[in-house]
Order: structure tokens, then C-alpha cells, then sequence
């Protein structure tokens, strides 16, 4: 599967399926993995990267601690909300983060995921580890055109640890 989008200042996504429910993103930053950490973990810097451009993140809930629970929401133009939802189970600062996400609207189809951050010669790759509880789910999520807005988002996060650096 190819990625389609790309910041100036990181690389594209791509997306590997290593095994039946397993959907693995990495993209490469232009940063230190510490400025990656901060802005995946900090809410004033979650609402400047979290989602579509178009729309509005209102909601960026962070409890940093295993057991503690994030919900990061954006509303659309026409009103609609998506919210995505988790439970932190791992924190490693800053080279690892385990939770669970899953979708408001889906509660029953979550998922776990493992995002490592390693660094070298001050650029940091990013790999997001999703664990889906069947093949089913995960194509679901593929199919549901989540592609597009994750490349989006990833640019958003990579123009704003660029500018942190």
C-alpha cells in the first residue's frame, strides 16, 4: 500500500501488514525524537497537529500515566464529531507509548498500539504498531479511508516538530 502525501519538512508514511491483524505505519521526522515525544504527549501541542486542517480539535485529553486515559476529538464544519479514545498501558519516554484507540462510534472494534521512536543523526523514525483483534477490523479501517487523513496528520506533526527544533 502506498503512501500518497508528503511534508517539506519529513518523509512520507507507508504502511506495511505484516501478519493478518497487523497494520504497522512509519514515517521519518526531521527532529529529535525528544520534540517528536513532547508533541504526541503535551495537549497544547496535540491541538496543533491532531487531525484534518479543515477541521477543529476540541477535544485533547491526556492522563500520561499507565492506566490513565487519553481522548483527542475533533469537530467538523457540519458539526459531526469523531473522537478517538485509549488507555495508556506502556510509557517509556521518549522512545515508547502502548495504548489501546479506538473509535467512539466503534467501541467494540479498538485496537492496541505500540509506537517506538528511534533517533539517529538527529531524525527520528516513528512506527506505529496496530494490533487489530481480527483481519476484519483492520481492513475496515483501511477501507474506511483512514489513509489519507493519517498522512495528514503525520505532515501536520512533522511541520510542527520542525518548527520546535
Amino acid at each position: 500500500m502506498a503512501a500518497t502525501s508528503k511534508s517539506a519538512n519529513s518523509s512520507k508514511a507507508t504502511l506495511t501488514m505484516p501478519s493478518d491483524r497487523e497494520l504497522v505505519i512509519t514515517r521519518v521526522f526531521n527532529a529529535p525524537r525528544h520534540l517528536v515525544w513532547e508533541a504526541m504527549t503535551k495537549p497544547e501541542h496535540v491541538k496543533r497537529w491532531y487531525g484534518l486542517r479543515a477541521h477543529e480539535t476540541h477535544i485533547c485529553e491526556i492522563d500520561l500515566r499507565v492506566g490513565g486515559k487519553w481522548r483527542w476529538g475533533q469537530r467538523m464544519p457540519d458539526g459531526l464529531e469523531v473522537v478517538f479514545s485509549g488507555v495508556y498501558r506502556e510509557i517509556s519516554p521518549p522512545e515508547r507509548l502502548v495504548t489501546t484507540e479506538c473509535w467512539e462510534e466503534m467501541p467494540d472494534h479498538g485496537y492496541v498500539a505500540t509506537l517506538t521512536l528511534d533517533e539517529r543523526d538527529g531524525k527520528t523514525t516513528y512506527t506505529n504498531t496496530l494490533l487489530y483483534q481480527s483481519q476484519a477490523d483492520r481492513d475496515g479501517h483501511i477501507a474506511s479511508g483512514m489513509e489519507p487523513g493519517m498522512q495528514e496528520t503525520l505532515d501536520r506533526l512533522g511541520d510542527l516538530v520542525s518548527s520546535m527544533s
